[in-house]
């Protein structure tokens, strides 16, 4: 269903769990960035109707993932840290087309946010199935399913407003540049992305 290109080595959940403070404040902050990325996608493109009544209430439902992953620190003593520069995210940004219409604009940014989704899923299922807690594979398989319900609806979206076979060519090139960009460095212990 997600098509990634690179999947996640399973041993990565076994390493992260030894490091699980780590991976909650990453997680938390992963979170807050999605729910401002919905709001800056909102602000950007209001005139698209259709985007903004679907992704609105996303804004909503990212927040309280934040809040729910704040609140599981809460119960462990686990301070929110500052947040990280995301060398992931940053690397897909500078992938979108320089110079672009609008329209190009519009369809890099669902993209990019549909592939966020996606790989935030793929991590969320490595998580729910290899971990020994069954608590936290719990946690992190209710996190798995929402992800997905996000990168459909993001690519739902740029079908909505562009060609289907210009969306899924654009996607394959984000999947390369994806798979090329994780090539480059193993998965962090204290990372999602």
């Amino acid at each position: 269903m997600l098509h990634l290109k690179l999947p996640t080595d399973p041993r990565w959940a076994s390493v992260a769990e030894l490091s699980l403070e780590y991976i909650l404040v990453d997680h938390a902050w992963c979170e807050q960035k999605a729910a401002t990325s919905c709001i800056s996608l909102i602000i950007q493109f209001s005139d698209k109707e259709e985007l903004v009544n679907q992704v609105t209430p996303l804004v909503t439902e990212e927040w309280g993932h934040f809040r729910t992953v704040l609140l599981e620190m809460e119960k462990r003593g686990i301070p929110l840290a500052r947040p990280r520069k995301d060398e992931y995210v940053n690397q897909m940004l500078a992938f979108h087309a320089k110079g672009a219409s609008r329209e190009q604009k519009l369809l890099d940014q669902l993209l990019t946010c549909a592939l966020i989704e996606a790989r935030s899923c793929e991590r969320f299922r490595v998580l729910s199935l290899g971990m020994t807690d069954p608590y936290m594979r719990e946690f992190y398989h209710r996190f798995m399913v929402s992800e997905a319900g996000h990168y459909t609806l993001f690519m739902n979206l740029a079908e909505h407003y562009l060609p289907r076979e210009r969306v899924r060519k654009r996607w394959e090139e984000f999947l390369e540049r994806e798979k090329e960009i994780l090539a480059t460095f193993e998965p962090h212990p204290h990372r999602i992305h």
